[in-house]
């Protein structure tokens, strides 16, 4: 794990490198004004954060989250709304990192746990991952889009 980590919210000068993150993650390509527009909606949401790690003064991880209602419980849960670590960084603390970063950060704002939806691109390796740090798969999703 790398001592020289800092993780601190996005800011507009880490666009261009979110936006090669974002396309390593999904393999679409995301134009600077739209994240931009992503960063201008979260920093008007009370329950969203967009947070990067920097890894010897250079962004290589990128994580949302944000704040989930739980009804059946009456209780909060902090979830990791997206988690990308640069391909040339994988394997040197940083998903780790963002991961610690996000369950501090569910506990200060009086969540009962944490919880993520990971995507099944990277799958083996993504959920040995979450599953190393204690996460247990509890479901699927089920997704219908509408037609635009």
């Amino acid at each position: 794990m790398r001592e020289s980590l800092i993780i601190r919210e996005m800011e507009s000068r880490d666009i261009a490198v979110v936006c090669e993150l974002v396309r390593q993650l999904t393999g679409h390509e995301i134009s600077p004004a739209d994240m931009q527009n992503r960063l201008d909606w979260v920093r008007c949401s009370p329950i969203d954060w967009l947070f990067v790690c920097e890894a010897d003064g250079q962004v290589q991880g990128w994580m949302g989250f944000r704040i989930r209602e739980n009804l059946e419980r009456v209780s909060r849960y902090g979830e990791v709304s997206v988690l990308v670590t640069n391909a040339e960084s994988r394997r040197q603390g940083i998903g780790r990192a963002l991961m610690a970063f996000a369950e501090n950060l569910a506990r200060e704002k009086g969540c009962i746990g944490t919880w993520l939806v990971s995507g099944l691109k990277r799958e083996a390796e993504a959920h040995e991952f979450y599953r190393h740090l204690g996460y247990e798969v509890t479901g699927y999703r089920f997704v219908k889009l509408f037609d635009a």
